[in-house]
This record gives structure tokens, sequence and C-alpha cells, in this order.
């Protein structure tokens, strides 16, 4: 029975733009497992009050259905042990690596593409996105990005654990490459998918790191739709 995935996307229902769905694709393409993606929007809770929750990714699996990227990426691991290891054992020393993109990266890269988002939306789906973005940041989404080529230099600042590990080993997963590295390309594609503001600098090590990963699984990240 074919997966189905639930993918937050723009007014072009190609372009799939969450940094939590863009983790659980390469999950899937790690574990060679197909899926078939299905856009969702942010007023359409509808679509996926069967989960019992109004967020994405959604996986639906036969009778299984799975909410949040870290609980779909274990359910993976625990449903097909047969195909390659998305953790390569015990799970526990990606937790660190997860909550921190949570906490760390995703909101230091919003300061910087928020505003971006509203282009590619749906014309219904942005007073619902601006109102709330801009009560959690409590000014406009337009002050928020304002500074944004002076703030860059602190998201860039904050990937120098990223750096270090890079300079040994040309994947975060070690030899190659896992969901260690999934969750920290899936932030980096959301803001791919959604701006056009340079993230990385050319000669950064991470920049190079993301260029391997662009190419994974016959270029899936590269492939992907952009603004």
């Amino acid at each position: 029975m074919t997966i189905t995935l639930y993918e937050l996307a723009g007014a072009d229902p190609d372009l799939r733009f969450s940094p939590y769905c863009w983790r659980i694709r390469l999950a899937l393409a790690h574990k060679g497992l197909d899926c078939a993606g299905i856009p969702w929007r942010f007023t359409e809770g509808e679509k996926i009050a069967f989960s019992g929750q109004g967020k994405v990714p959604v996986l639906v699996d036969g009778a299984t259905t799975v909410a949040d990227s870290w609980a779909i990426a274990e359910y993976l691991e625990r449903a097909y042990p047969d195909r390659p290891s998305l953790f390569g054992g015990d799970p526990a020393h990606l937790r660190f690596l997860n909550a921190w993109a949570d906490f760390t990266l995703q909101p230091g890269l919003a300061r910087l593409i928020v505003r971006d988002i509203v282009d590619i939306l749906r014309p219904e789906d942005i007073p619902y996105f601006r109102q709330s973005r801009e009560r959690a940041f409590g000014m406009t989404l337009e002050e928020v990005v304002a500074d944004r080529a002076t703030r860059v230099e602190t998201v860039r600042a904050s990937l120098a654990p990223l750096r270090a590990v890079l300079r040994h080993q040309d994947w975060l997963g070690g030899a190659a490459p896992d969901y260690a590295d999934y969750i920290v390309l899936g932030s980096l594609q959301w803001a791919r998918c959604v701006s056009r503001f340079a993230i990385l600098e050319a000669d950064d090590p991470v920049f190079a790191w993301q260029a391997r990963g662009m190419d994974l699984f016959g270029g899936m990240l590269a492939k992907a739709k952009t603004p």
C-alpha cells in the first residue's frame, strides 16, 4: 500500500516548503520508500483533522497515521527495520540535534526569510499567516526582516558546530548521510524553497555539504520547485 504524506504547499501545489516535511521526504528516500505527496495549506485544517492535530507532516501508512517529523522518523525506523537505518542504532544522540534545529536554527532562519513566505502563498492563506507570525514576533513581517543583511551573520555563526564536524567528515552521519543530515538539510531547504536571500557563503564548508545533500536521491532537493 502506498504511503501518503501531507506536506505544506504554497499557491503552487508543487512548491512544498516545510522543513519538517523535507526531513521526512529525505527519510523516506533513505529507506527506499515511495510516497504520494498531498499538498496542504495553512487554512486547510479539515484536510488533516483525521490525524487529531493541525500540523504537517502527517504520514499515513496503511492503517497507521503519524504526525510530527521526529515521531514519523521513529515510526519509519520501527516499521521498516530491514531498510537502511535512519539513526544507526539508538536515536538518543540525535534528539539534541533535532532540538537545536527546532529551537536555534529555525528561529534564526525565520527572521531572515519569514516575509518572503507571504509571496508564495495563496491569497486566502495570507491573512492567517501574517496575523499568526506577527503576533509571535510582536512586529510586522517587514520589520522582522528589515536588518537581515546584518543578522545573517548571526545565523552563519550559529552553524559553527556543523563546520567543526564537517571539517573531519563528509556527512553529519559520518561516512554516509543519515537523519542527522536530513534534519539540517530540511531547514536549509525550507529557506531555499521560499526565498532568494542567500543564507550561506560559497566558501563555507556547510555550503559544500549542502551541495552534496542536494545531489542525494537523484537530486531530490536540487529539483524541488523554488520561487
